[in-house]
């Protein structure tokens, strides 16, 4: 999405009208214990940059890699995104805050709004830290925990023939997702429903962003990942409703 520069021990991103408030969150993070996340160092003068720690490590991208597909490497980021989310629970949200994603209610907790693969910090073949957080927003555990099953279990339908699981093991791999979090048995039950929901909202927002002009999810929508994105959503609810 972003040109990000790394120099040293520092990172350089671009700053959006969100990236005080994240700059914030991942301050208030730090005080509260949790180091699965940057160190915040504020905006450039210009106020264009977020400045944040460089975290050492491999980032999933490879989804099929087997340190990203394995049941620790799964446990692992049901654990970092709980506890992520016990150490946002105490965000002092003001008025003036800015969020990219609308909050939703009920606002438990301050989502990462993107906690896959591709934006988790791997050392040893575990997941260690979330980066990225231009994403972030108030909202429920689920709704968060709903995203981050899809991309780590992962929930993918057949025709995704790279990356899918035969349904007995996706339900295995939910499952042991949902016990490394920590869901209740309600939050169990409106897992797949949520996974479903959070896809088909991401598409909305992808199809707004393109239609406003945004060349980086234009290209995705051209590329068919809201499509992609539909037909997950649809399998999800077809096939683990139970």
């Amino acid at each position: 999405m972003n040109r990000v520069v790394r120099e040293g021990g520092l990172v350089r991103r671009p700053a959006g009208p969100w990236s005080g408030t994240v700059q914030r969150l991942l301050a208030h993070l730090r005080a509260a214990g949790f180091t699965g996340a940057p160190r915040p160092y504020g905006l450039s003068d210009d106020g264009a940059e977020e400045l944040v720690e460089y975290l050492p490590g491999e980032v999933g991208h490879d989804f099929s890699a087997p340190e990203v597909r394995s049941d620790a490497s799964l446990v692992a980021a049901g654990r970092l995104l709980r506890d992520f989310h016990d150490a946002s629970a105490g965000f002092d949200r003001q008025g003036y805050d800015v969020w990219q994603f609308p909050a939703r209610e009920p606002a438990e907790v301050i989502c990462h709004g993107d906690a896959a693969t591709y934006n988790t910090v791997f050392r040893d073949q575990l997941p260690v830290a979330l980066v990225d957080f231009d994403t972030a927003h108030p909202g429920p555990r689920l709704w968060d925990a709903a995203y981050t099953a899809y991309r780590f279990v992962p929930l993918y339908a057949p025709d995704e023939v790279e990356h899918t699981l035969p349904v007995p093991e996706a339900k295995r791999r939910l499952a042991l997702f949902a016990d490394s979090y920590g869901l209740s048995q309600e939050e169990r039950a409106q897992l797949p429903a949520t996974a479903a929901e959070r896809l088909r909202a991401l598409v909305a927002w992808m199809r707004q962003q393109a239609a406003a002009g945004h060349p980086a999810f234009s290209r995705h929508v051209a590329e068919g990942h809201d499509r992609r994105y539909l037909t997950d959503a649809q399998w999800i609810e077809g096939n683990f409703a139970a």
